[in-house]
């Protein structure tokens, strides 16, 4: 993953437990880097090291550490470094959403190292939208779950959010039931 992501879990840390905490958490985690480069590509080993220590430092389970990682990414990291790439996404969180599957493709020619994850969309009524998510990565549907928890504070519109399929039960993908 770029340095960015860890950049984010550093500042998620910092902004609400504090520089000693994210030292201790580097600690436990053995992860020595003193800075992350956001525009440089890290290995995928370094986040879930440092998501594993946040667990265990804080006496969290990985899954809400990954769920609050989400919603910071949406909420903090995205808004301050892709501002008018987040606002060009729709102006509501259901246009964003059917506009989702584009949004890696702007991403990458900001990052041309990224394996970005896929998104899909299905099933888009009034009130709720099917997110398809599809990644080389294992591990990371409650990352998912937080973004789009996170996308629903961004534009204000309270959510539901239910995973009706996923790659623990043996498929392909996830899916994630969004409504509001």
């Amino acid at each position: 993953m770029y340095g960015i992501v860890n950049r984010a879990i550093e500042d998620l840390v910092k902004a609400n437990f504090g520089e000693d905490k994210w030292e201790a958490i580097k600690e436990r985690s053995e992860v020595d880097i003193d800075y992350f480069i956001s525009n440089e590509p890290y290995d995928d080993d370094i986040t879930y090291k440092l998501a594993g220590a946040i667990s265990e430092e804080m006496k969290m389970s990985v899954s809400d550490v990954l769920h609050a990682l989400g919603e910071w990414w949406i909420l903090k990291t995205a808004k301050e470094k892709y501002g008018g790439l987040m606002e060009a996404g729709g102006a509501s969180l259901s246009k964003f959403l059917v506009n989702l599957p584009l949004f890696h493709n702007r991403v990458m020619l900001m990052y041309p190292k990224l394996t970005p994850p896929e998104f899909q969309v299905s099933n888009v009524e009034e009130n709720s939208i099917h997110v398809h998510y599809f990644s080389k990565r294992k591990g990371l549907q409650e990352f998912v779950r937080g973004l789009l928890s996170g996308l629903g504070k961004m534009y204000n519109t309270p959510v539901e959010i239910e995973l009706i399929q996923s790659r623990d039960g043996g498929s392909n993908h996830e899916i994630f039931r969004v409504s509001w």
